[in-house]
């Protein structure tokens, strides 16, 4: 039975791979497959159940490299080379592009970015394949597959969906006019309808393969006809007309006049509190997020169509975001029963005050963690995960059970807010105003007030978890001492008779002796 399971995985993952290789030829030619082809390959390897084998790079067994190299192949078989060998990649601290089939990237481990900010990797032996949120492993960088080819204008599809890229990313909270039809994208970049030629493009370039071809197609119809080619000509004038038309995208790292205004409104509105520059810097990155999360709109920290709110009557200001985030803040407690749980025990977990198998049911054991936590990062122990409680437990300064802040070991960059539509959405909190450098004295004081506290047992709002733990700690060492005590004694006893019987024989010999020469000496 469980070889027939292994053989239809096989088959299903070879019709899959030539399935995403003909979709993908509808578009461009892709010698080696597209992002969505992989991302599509790498679920299928999930919902297939297929098995983690060190080595592996075959359908139905594969490690975490050869999940990537069982689709495309290449010159670059193990993670780390394939980071290498890539045409282009970033830290995922800075932001992850919206594109199907990233390659992502930690200390010894790789695995595929899907979209939405989910993820999927092949594991370890225990695990197999596994199907994540992003913040979920601390994935450190993504890069772009050098085996394959993605799609920088143009439609495509994934998952049934219709995506359409701008600039090498899936536009999203927008609409666009192709072809004379317009189409709805929504927050995760998928089509409202299902484009009528999805080789069409409303830029001028899709990939360089295509270009190359295209070009080539061109000069010979143009040849042909000069007709036509007139009317191409127009076409792209107006495309290009159309392309002006369209706001252009702002992100970390660029600068001028533009981003001077975007400062000084987010500034106006109380999100941006530095000096305006007119450099699109760390602050205005994380200032512009918050105003993105506030607005409802797709929080990326890039500045694009969403301009349009930024510079509009209605925009919430930030005090406005705060009061709202405040009466939509739900909370975590006993009883509860969600993903959300589920995630908070994960952390709980990585920071070493969760020991159970996460479940996603808050139980005593999860109480109890809460209150560690809260406990040690100096935060009412009510066992209750509240607004801040859920900011500091997802904060890179978050304090584990040894007192040492940990998280930024696995790849957490800054505090999150909690989920409002659900618990995979973790969107970044507002980080101004916000200082993430502990100092070796604060980190050394907090552990001290974590051990005073565990140790006092005095108080009687002490939590159970730690009075629980210093009883167990006293009474093994009150049993440590009784029996090192009977052990001494008996010890004791030993060695004195052993004393008394050595100077009893001792005795005995010097009598023996004495009688011996008192009997030579009478009958010399």
């Amino acid at each position: 039975m469980q070889r027939s399971k292994k053989i239809a995985s096989v088959l299903l993952s070879v019709t899959i791979l030539s399935g995403a290789c003909a979709a993908a030829g509808s578009t461009t030619a892709h010698a080696s497959g597209t992002g969505a082809g992989l991302a599509e390959w790498a679920l299928n390897a999930y919902y297939s159940g297929w098995s983690y084998v060190y080595g592996g790079a075959t359908p139905g067994t594969v490690d975490c490299s050869g999940l990537i190299y069982s689709y495309c192949g290449g010159n670059a078989r193990g993670g780390d080379s394939q980071l290498y060998a890539s045409s282009e990649s970033g830290y995922i601290s800075n932001g992850i592009p919206r594109v199907h089939g990233l390659g992502l990237h930690m200390d010894g481990h790789v695995g595929v970015y899907i979209g939405d900010g989910m993820a999927v990797d092949a594991r370890n032996d225990d695990e197999d394949v596994c199907y994540d949120t992003l913040d979920y492993m601390g994935w450190t960088q993504w890069y772009k597959v050098g085996a394959i080819d993605y799609i920088e204008n143009g439609w495509e599809q994934f998952n049934g969906d219709y995506y359409y890229y701008e600039n090498g990313e899936y536009i999203v909270n927008t609409s666009r006019t192709i072809d004379g039809t317009t189409y709805y994208f929504d927050s995760k970049g998928k089509s409202s309808d299902t484009p009528s030629n999805p080789s069409s493009s409303n830029s001028s370039s899709s990939s360089s393969s295509s270009d190359n071809s295209s070009s080539d197609s061109s000069s010979s119809d143009s040849s042909s006809d000069n007709s036509s080619t007139n009317d191409d000509s127009s076409s792209t004038e107006e495309v290009k007309e159309e392309s002006q038309t369209e706001p252009s995208l702002y992100k970390n790292g660029d600068e001028g006049d533009e981003v001077k205004k975007i400062q000084e409104r987010l500034k106006e509105l109380g999100y941006y509190t530095g000096e305006v520059t007119g450099k699109f810097d760390d602050a205005t990155e994380a200032a512009y997020t918050q105003f993105q999360q506030a607005a409802g709109v797709a929080v990326d920290g890039i500045s694009g169509t969403d301009r349009d709110v930024l510079y509009s009557d209605d925009c919430p200001t930030y005090t406005d975001a705060q009061a709202l985030l405040a009466e939509q803040t739900p909370t975590y407690q006993l009883g509860d029963q969600s993903n959300a749980v589920l995630t908070i025990q994960n952390r709980l977990a990585i920071l070493g005050f969760f020991n159970e198998i996460a479940t996603g049911y808050f139980g005593e054991t999860t109480l109890q963690a809460v209150e560690a936590f809260q406990l040690a990062n100096n935060l009412e122990a009510t066992g209750i995960v509240d607004q801040a409680t859920y900011q500091a437990m997802f904060s890179a300064t978050a304090l584990s059970n040894n007192g040492y802040a940990l998280a930024t070991s696995v790849g957490y960059t800054g505090p999150y807010a909690m989920p409002q539509g659900g618990s995979s959405q973790f969107v970044l909190q507002n980080t101004q105003n916000q200082n993430y450098a502990h100092s070796a004295a604060v980190v050394a004081s907090a552990a001290n007030k974590v051990t005073k506290k565990a140790l006092s047992n005095t108080s009687a709002d002490a939590p159970v978890f730690f009075s629980a733990v210093v009883k167990r700690n006293l009474n093994v060492g009150l049993w440590f001492v009784v029996v090192l005590a009977l052990l001494s004694v008996f010890g004791g006893v030993f060695i004195i008779k052993n004393v008394k019987a050595s100077k009893k024989a001792r005795r005995a010999r010097s009598k023996k002796s004495y009688t011996r020469v008192k009997t030579e000496a009478r009958y010399w």
